[in-house]
């Protein structure tokens, strides 16, 4: 059973650390992979105004996944590396251990989140994340909104990811290999999260805060990623 915090969200946050420099969160795969998110949605639009074939007849195979889940798959395995990382441990216990928070430990927080099957949770401490400056966290923002199909925001989001990555211009997908799923969240990441304490949003709901747990089983639960 989760119990409300003593102390809000909003007022974490009101102690939250900007530091001047950030992470590298392999920002140049990231950017590689913007240009086609957005064409494949458009595709996708396109495909839905397109007529739709009789009833009873059957479509063909798709070659390619459809926007949102290729958005979905990448997202996956985004947060996946990030949370394999070799400080990712250390930035997760700053998190939980100081009253100050800091952007990059947000980012990978909201990673754990999102692959925990908490996308609001995740959303909610990436845009913290991406307001101080974090062109990852904006990233994660744009493939979430994309999943949903929210393409006005995620175009947005894509912008600042851009914006925050020094303006550098996006380039189209090189043609590799996609990247591979991330394994299904399992039921021991899924129980860990549900034990962190939560604290109610307006805008988000349930919102966990991190917890020092998290960073001592951070090995452990790599194992679910």
């Amino acid at each position: 059973m989760t119990v409300r915090s003593s102390r809000s969200i909003h007022e974490v946050l009101d102690d939250a650390a900007i530091p001047d420099v950030f992470a590298d969160f392999d920002l140049a795969a990231s950017k590689r992979h913007m240009a086609y998110d957005l064409a494949a949605a458009d595709a996708v639009r396109r495909d839905a105004a397109a007529p739709r074939p009789a009833p009873g007849r059957r479509l063909p195979a798709p070659v390619m996944r459809t926007a949102h889940g290729r958005a979905g798959a990448d997202l996956r395995a985004l947060c996946a590396q990030a949370l394999h990382r070799s400080d990712a441990a250390d930035l997760l216990a700053k998190l939980a251990n100081s009253r100050r928070i800091d952007p990059d430990g947000a980012l990978h927080f909201g990673c754990l989140l999102h692959l925990a099957g908490c996308p609001e949770g995740a959303q909610f401490w990436w845009q913290f994340a991406a307001g101080a400056g974090n062109a990852a966290a904006a990233h994660c923002l744009h493939l979430l909104h994309l999943t949903r199909g929210e393409l006005r925001d995620a175009a947005h989001w894509a912008d600042q990811a851009a914006a925050l990555a020094g303006g550098a211009t996006v380039l189209g997908r090189s043609r590799t290999a996609p990247p591979p799923d991330a394994r299904q969240p399992r039921a021991a990441l899924r129980a860990v999260v549900r034990l962190l304490t939560v604290d109610e949003d307006d805008e988000f709901g349930r919102v966990p805060h991190p917890d020092p747990c998290l960073a001592d089983r951070l090995g452990e639960l790599a194992d679910a990623l």
